[in-house]
């Protein structure tokens, strides 16, 4: 067992994580919060990076989290690294990515939705613009009008 020399004495190193995912593959639940404190602020930062919204960037994050909590015994060292195995940068990033997707196309639908249901049959604007101006037109051709022409 590696050990570490503090003043206070001779303390156990700190397991690694490939040694906690070990634990957490057996229902180990204070291994897990290490593994969380170890991963949850990359993940994080990657998905923060993709989504930019704070909000959806937790959720996405607690979603890979918990992957890892469920599929802790399918880590298999001789594949590489725990960080690499945990591959919550690359399951990060790529829900980052289906999430932006999914809500850049529901907004895309809305967007679409929204102007086939508000589009007028003509452009009311275009008709009002129209209307002010023959009015006005008509009123300055009365003014040039005689009172004689008027009068008839």
């Amino acid at each position: 067992m590696n050990e570490v020399v503090h003043i206070g004495g001779i303390t156990p190193a700190p397991p690694g994580l490939q040694e906690l995912l070990g634990r957490v593959a057996l229902g180990g639940r204070e291994a897990f919060g290490q593994v969380y404190d170890a991963v949850c602020g990359p993940v994080l930062g990657l998905v923060r990076a993709v989504l930019r919204d704070p909000a959806p960037s937790e959720e996405v994050t607690q979603e890979v989290l918990i992957e890892v909590w469920r599929g802790a015994a399918r880590f298999q060292p001789s594949r590489g690294s725990a960080m690499t195995w945990v591959r919550v940068l690359t399951l990060a990033h790529r829900r980052a990515v289906d999430r932006v997707r999914s809500a850049q196309a529901s907004s895309d639908r809305e967007r679409k939705a929204a102007l086939l249901e508000h589009t007028p049959a003509f452009d009311e604007v275009t008709e009002e613009v129209e209307s002010r101006l023959e009015h006005e037109q008509v009123r300055r051709c009365l003014r040039t009008l005689t009172e004689l022409q008027r009068s008839r």
